[in-house]
């Protein structure tokens, strides 16, 4: 490492929690490793742009975070929920006596009828797995309804943890169909310093400019780019999850070529967005991270990130729900919620983690248990994208129930 370089690890590593100590080890220098933090809106908190998602980190898996950490990733996402709360434990042993070089996330699901001492066992129960007094952020998770925003109870609840040193940040992540009305009533009423939400290439009308022809279904959610850039106008944080449509990587293993990966081309995306200051991605092995990393540091896509995009559109375009598209919603008359069922499909199938889609389907409050003995007519020409919504969602049942 040459003088000039020295002096710039050396200045990220003042301003960055782990990022000295992390460069320091020579094992983390023989892989790919964070090559860029940025500013997490108001928060001021200078974070990996590729970071650890934690939602299927299971018991024993603490080896994944210390090599997540060692490669100076310093912003850990996780949740109650996650793993049956596995997955904060195995953050609380990984980060023992590290804890001072890391931002750490939880959240917890606030309804329109939670009380603020519900609101409080859920985030005292997070701080004793991961063995710390305080979060950076606390978000209310997976909101898809503008009510659950406007819960006062909420409101009195971070306002009270935070001065008592409990939370430092807070807002809401959001993936389902509801998604734009919640961030911007959050947004427009000052709710959210941090905002976590479902954006990928194939949701961003932007990439389908290119070559609408070859398509025969378009962007449904042309709206997330125009609330993405009012939450960096009102400096608030975004992070996105759901980056990689899907993650059928195997699907792309025979087209990637002189060391580009579709994964990297789908991160510089997302990256490549000045209106996204981060993304969080489930990290499940260690190649995986060694391969997410590549993507670091990245501030535009290249000729050939957009071909692995297109193919990987063209493979599975018509086998991926788009949950937010919102567009199949009140089609079933049993009340299936078929995005959120078809989400607990792509876990299963494209994940190939049937533990986590399995555990994602019982939370469901309603099932497709009903799709069993329905003849298909009533959600026939549901999805605009053109997914057989009749074929997939009584083996959902099946596979999963």
């Amino acid at each position: 490492m040459d003088r000039r370089r020295f002096l710039k690890a050396g200045t990220l590593g003042a301003l960055v929690p782990g990022t000295a100590r992390a460069a320091a080890g020579s094992a983390a220098e023989r892989g790919n490793r964070v090559r860029s933090y940025r500013r997490l809106g108001r928060t001021g908190f200078e974070v990996s742009d590729v970071s650890f998602g934690s939602s299927r980190l299971r018991h024993g898996e603490e080896h994944l975070v210390h090599m997540a950490l060692d490669r100076g990733i310093n912003y850990f996402d996780g949740a109650d929920s996650y793993t049956g709360g596995a997955s904060e434990t195995v953050l609380g042993n990984a980060l023992k006596g590290r804890r001072d070089q890391v931002y750490l996330v939880s959240k917890t699901k606030s309804w329109a009828g939670t009380r603020r001492a519900e609101l409080d066992a859920a985030l005292e129960a997070s701080l004793r797995r991961l063995q710390t007094d305080y979060v950076d952020v606390y978000l209310n998770h997976a909101v898809n309804d503008v009510d659950r925003l406007t819960n006062p109870e909420w409101g009195e609840f971070v306002e009270r943890a935070r001065a008592a040193g409990k939370i430092r940040a807070t807002g809401l992540s959001g993936h389902a169909g509801h998604l734009i009305p919640c961030l911007d009533h959050a947004i427009d009423h000052d709710l959210a310093d941090v905002v976590l939400v479902a954006y990928n290439f194939g949701q961003d009308p932007a990439f389908y400019e290119q070559f609408t022809r070859g398509f025969d279904y378009v962007a449904k959610q042309p709206d997330l780019p125009r609330v993405l850039d009012k939450a960096k106008r009102n400096d608030v944080g975004v992070v996105t999850m759901k980056t990689l449509m899907g993650a059928r990587l195997n699907d792309m293993r025979p087209y990637e070529d002189g060391g580009a990966t579709f994964a990297q081309a789908a991160f510089r995306w997302v990256l490549s967005n000045p209106n996204v200051d981060a993304l969080v991605i489930s990290m499940t092995e260690r190649a995986l991270i060694d391969e997410y990393l590549g993507a670091s540091g990245a501030t535009a896509v290249t000729a050939r990130d957009v071909d692995l995009l297109r193919h990987y559109a063209r493979l599975n375009g018509t086998s991926y729900c788009r949950h937010a598209c919102n567009d199949c919603a009140g089609a079933c008359p049993y009340g299936v919620p078929i995005a959120e069922v078809l989400r607990t499909r792509m876990y299963a199938t494209d994940y190939e983690d049937a533990a986590f889609a399995r555990s994602e389907y019982r939370a469901l409050e309603v099932d497709a248990a009903a799709c069993l003995g329905c003849s298909g007519e009533p959600c026939r020409d549901a999805c605009s994208h053109g997914l057989p919504v009749t074929e997939l969602c009584a083996p959902t049942h099946r596979l999963l129930a």
